[in-house]
């Protein structure tokens, strides 16, 4: 299976935010190219919130072109199988933390918003440090940072503090 046919799965399986699953839908629909980059209309993105619930914190990039507190993600690669494997390898990458794990249950969030590239339509998983979990930063941030959970909205746009909230809120179900 292509990373394109696991996307349209994932997202006919998403059951929440209906409009903006159906504008992702459509995007594919129109765009055989939509997962990539080279999507000049837009792209499907992958992202995932490093969170670690046992001590009621999340680990934030400060992104080096966007100069934003925003969870690990980006671009699909090639090398990607499923939109889970990109958000994770994400993850690792812009975290340096080693053994992440997705919390089950596909996808918590959708979000779409303008950057410098392109409209990205972002696939928000949620990833689980391991216990003792130590960060390194990477080439594309300009810090790496823990925040309790009432410190993110200080930091960070809305788009992030609804994307904590609706992993806390699977992380109780």
């Amino acid at each position: 299976m292509s990373l394109y046919d696991d996307a349209v799965l994932v997202l006919k399986g998403y059951e929440d935010q209906p409009e903006l699953r159906q504008t992702y839908l459509e995007h594919l629909e129109a765009h055989p190219d939509g997962m990539w980059k080279a999507c000049g209309d837009g792209h499907i993105t992958a992202s995932a919130l490093v969170i670690d619930p046992s001590r009621g914190r999340v680990l934030l990039t400060l992104h080096k072109k966007l100069r934003m507190w925003l969870q690990m993600g980006g671009h699909c690669e090639p090398a990607d199988d499923t939109l889970a494997a990109a958000a994770l390898r994400e993850a690792t990458e812009e975290s340096g933390v080693a053994g992440l794990t997705l919390l089950p249950g596909g996808p918590v969030r959708l979000d779409r918003h303008r950057t410098p590239c392109a409209w990205h339509l972002d696939v928000q998983y949620a990833a689980l440090a391991p216990a003792g979990a130590v960060e390194a930063i990477s080439d594309e941030s300009l810090d790496l940072r823990w925040f309790a959970y009432d410190e993110v909205a200080a930091v960070a746009d809305d788009s992030v503090v609804r994307l904590l909230e609706a992993t806390r809120a699977r992380l109780a179900a």
